[in-house]
């Protein structure tokens, strides 16, 4: 038995420069962090030759060509493995559709366990890059590289998205006290709406070459080393405007990624004192983020108060191995 654990993203800024359209002309970056919120795959060798895959529903098949889930079938493929094998999952809140990188989360936890299970030990920045060629190439699904590569390594990133597709991982640089300032200060509230990303994925990609399309992502992008800087600064207030900035300037990029529902929620979190805030993942829908003095929570969670506060803190690290038993 093999169990991986892989934590869910929080991405602060630059969302959306780590699409293929928009970086392979220039460098895309996104500031984000992982969270103390987890997808767990487990792996265990079966008696019989068949498949059985546990997720929201049960599939039980004898070929690999039979797996109705894209991402464990294509997975299975590229690392070459046949069958005998169960695999189940679970996650500590709602996976799809709620802007964490879950599915990210569940492909970069699965080539973990099944790598195990193969008695190989694979690197973040391989595991990352796996993800994305079973997300991308395999699946076609129409997203960035962010999620992957955030559930991978973990912790307090800045990702650069490079035009001869390679993806660059710096650290930043926060001190334990500021990282403390910054869980204080943040809250987050689960929407209870839940939505595709792959539409409103498809119409910014289609929309990212437009020349004033690309001069917002250029400068979400700008944001992203700003963020950094201003976290190796503790400066607090500054990354509560910067997201500000960053979340007026993604709604412009295309007109699903907002809606009056989450525009309601937005002012008036802002009206009772956040400095900033933004929806997390796509857009329509899922979680929403604010960075607010502590003194303004509880009137924020007043204001608020038909939305569901999720308690959580940043976490330090990536995907790994929790259990590795017979």
């Amino acid at each position: 038995m093999i169990i991986s654990r892989t934590p869910f993203r929080m991405s602060y800024v630059g969302g959306g420069t780590d699409i293929k359209e928009f970086y392979k002309e220039e460098t895309g970056a996104v500031l984000s962090t992982s969270i103390d919120k987890y997808m767990y795959v487990s792996v265990h060798s079966k008696f019989d030759a068949g498949i059985r895959i546990a997720y929201s529903r049960t599939e039980e098949v004898n070929f690999l060509h039979e797996i109705e889930h894209p991402l464990v079938r294509e997975t299975l493929k590229l690392l070459e493995l046949k069958g005998g094998l169960e695999i189940t999952s679970t996650a500590d809140i709602p996976g799809k559709g709620t802007g964490l990188g879950s599915s990210s989360s569940y492909t970069v936890g699965l080539i973990n366990a099944l790598s195990a299970h193969n008695n190989i030990s694979i690197s973040p920045q391989s595991l990352a890059e796996k993800a994305c060629e079973v997300e991308i190439l395999k699946c076609g699904e129409p997203i960035g590289k962010q999620d992957q590569f955030a559930a991978a390594f973990g912790g307090l990133k800045l990702y650069e998205f490079m035009p001869n597709d390679k993806v660059i991982v710096s650290p930043v640089l926060c001190s334990s006290e500021f990282k403390d300032l910054m869980n204080d200060n943040t809250l987050i509230f689960y929407t209870g709406k839940l939505r595709s990303a792959s539409k409103i994925l498809q119409e910014q990609t289609r929309v990212s070459n437009e020349k004033d399309k690309r001069l917002t992502l250029r400068r979400m992008a700008k944001l992203a080393y700003d963020f950094k800087l201003s976290i190796e600064s503790n400066d607090l207030n500054s990354l509560g405007n910067m997201l500000h900035e960053n979340w007026n300037l993604k709604k412009t990029l295309t007109k699903e990624i907002s809606n009056s529902f989450i525009d309601e929620i937005y002012g008036n979190a802002i009206s009772s004192g956040a400095l900033g805030g933004k929806l997390l993942g796509a857009g329509a829908g899922g979680f929403m983020m604010f960075i607010a003095p502590k003194n303004k929570h509880q009137g924020i969670i007043k204001s608020l108060s038909k939305l569901r506060l999720i308690n959580f803190k940043l976490e330090s690290s990536g995907s790994k191995i929790i259990y590795y038993g017979d």
